[in-house]
């Protein structure tokens, strides 16, 4: 999974999606990650990772350059669809 975009997430942090750099334990390191907020266009985060999101209500962060998540608790490769969507960044409400 190294090197592919994938969705996280995290027992406190929320979820995220990047390119993968490193798994260690629960230890996920991203890089030109996002939070997501909130989404629609799928019920789960499997769901998300196929699909990918809905423009509408959704809502995705700029990226940061890497991020070292502590309490993984699951990783999920995303379809080419489900990354485009997911790299768009849609903060406005």
């Amino acid at each position: 999974m190294v090197g592919k975009f994938v969705l996280v997430r995290t027992y406190s942090a929320g979820v995220h999606c990047g390119i993968l750099v490193s798994v260690d334990g629960k230890n996920v390191e991203l890089k030109d990650a996002r939070r997501v907020w909130r989404w629609r266009g799928a019920n789960t985060l499997s769901e998300l990772s196929q699909q990918g999101a809905a423009q509408d209500w959704t809502r995705i962060s700029e990226p940061v350059p890497e991020i070292l998540l502590t309490e993984a608790i699951e990783v999920i490769t995303c379809s080419e669809v489900a990354e485009s969507t997911l790299r768009v960044s849609r903060w406005t409400t």
